[in-house]
C-alpha cells in the first residue's frame, strides 16, 4: 500500500518556533500526519529527560500506561505541530485492534477537527498533565503563546489545571 504525500510542511511559526502549515486544503476528520518517534517507556524517558517537566519544551508524547514516544529520536515533522487553545486538530492515540494488542503498536494520529487551508497553521491542544503540584511558576514555564481570545495562558489542563485556577484565579496577571 502506498502512503500519500503529506499536505503539511514545516516553517518559521509566529506563535512559537517551528510550526507545521498545510500546503493544501485538508478535510474535516482528514488524517494530516502520525506522531513519530523512538519507543522508550516511562522509566527510561524519566531517566533520560528528568527534569525536563521544568523546561517548558518537550518532543515526548505519551502513547500509553507502558509507551512514550520520544521524537527526539527518529521523529518525524509532526513534532513541530504547535499547541492552540482553540485547535484545527486533535491528536488521538489509535490502540491496536486485535484480541491480545501489542501496546508497542499503538500510534498517534493528528486529525483535522475542522477544514484546514493552504497557509494554515495546524495546532492541538497539548493539554499536559503532570504528576506535581501545580504552581504559577509552573504554569507559566509551560506558557501557551497561541493568542486566542480564548487561551487560559498555559499549556497544562485537566482537574489539576482547573483546581489551580479555582484557588488562584488571578495566577496570570
Amino acid at each position: 500500500m502506498t502512503e500519500k504525500p503529506l499536505k503539511i510542511v514545516r516553517r518559521r511559526s509566529k506563535i512559537h518556533g517551528n510550526g507545521v502549515f498545510a500546503t493544501a486544503p485538508i478535510r474535516k476528520g482528514e488524517h494530516i500526519v502520525e506522531y513519530k518517534g523512538r519507543l522508550i517507556t516511562h522509566d527510561q524517558a524519566d531517566e533520560q529527560y528528568h527534569g525536563d517537566v521544568a523546561s517548558g519544551h518537550t518532543f515526548l508524547f505519551t502513547l500509553n500506561d507502558q509507551w512514550i514516544l520520544d521524537a527526539n529520536v527518529k521523529g518525524n515533522v509532526a513534532r513541530w505541530i504547535n499547541t492552540s487553545c482553540e485547535p484545527n486538530a486533535i491528536a488521538f492515540v489509535h490502540e491496536e485492534k486485535k484480541k491480545n494488542p501489542d501496546p508497542k503498536n499503538d500510534r498517534v494520529i493528528i486529525e483535522a477537527l475542522r477544514t484546514i487551508q493552504p497557509g494554515e497553521e495546524i495546532f492541538y491542544d497539548y493539554g499536559f498533565e503532570f504528576d506535581l503540584p501545580y504552581t504559577k511558576e509552573l504554569l507559566k514555564t509551560w506558557a501557551c503563546r497561541c493568542g486566542s481570545k480564548k487561551c487560559r495562558g498555559t499549556m497544562l489542563s485537566g482537574k489539576k489545571y482547573k483546581a489551580f485556577v479555582k484557588a488562584n484565579p488571578d495566577w496570570n496577571k
